[in-house]
C-alpha cells in the first residue's frame, strides 16, 4: 500500500512546475491542522500566486488522489497529513529539494 502512495506522491511532485506543490506538502509536514484559507495565506506570504479556490482544489486533489490527508470536519474544514505518511512524504520532498 505505501508503495502505491509513494508512487502517487512522486508523480504529483514530478508535475510540479513552480514549486507550489512541494511547498504545500512542506506546510502539511509541519504536523498542524490547516484550513484552506490558512494554507492560502502561507503560500501568498511565500510569494506564490494562487487563489483560495486553487488551494482548495489542490488540497482536494491531495486528499482524494494521494490519500495522505485527513479532514477534520467543522464550520471550516481543517486538513492535516496522516501521521503514518509523514516520514514517507518528508523523504520524498527532501529528495525533490535536492534535485531542484
Amino acid at each position: 500500500m505505501s508503495g502505491e502512495v509513494e508512487a502517487r506522491v512522486r508523480k504529483y511532485l514530478e508535475r510540479d512546475k513552480n514549486g507550489l506543490r512541494k511547498e504545500l506538502l512542506k506546510i502539511l509536514l509541519e504536523g498542524k491542522k490547516f484550513t484552506t484559507n490558512e494554507i492560502h495565506e502561507i503560500l501568498a506570504k511565500k510569494g506564490y500566486s494562487i487563489s483560495p479556490r486553487g488551494v482548495s482544489a489542490m488540497v482536494g486533489l491531495i486528499s482524494a488522489r494521494l490519500g495522505i490527508l485527513k479532514t477534520e470536519l467543522g464550520e471550516k474544514n481543517r486538513y492535516y497529513l496522516k501521521s503514518e505518511y509523514a516520514d514517507l512524504v518528508r523523504r520524498i520532498v527532501e529528495e525533490f529539494d535536492d534535485t531542484s
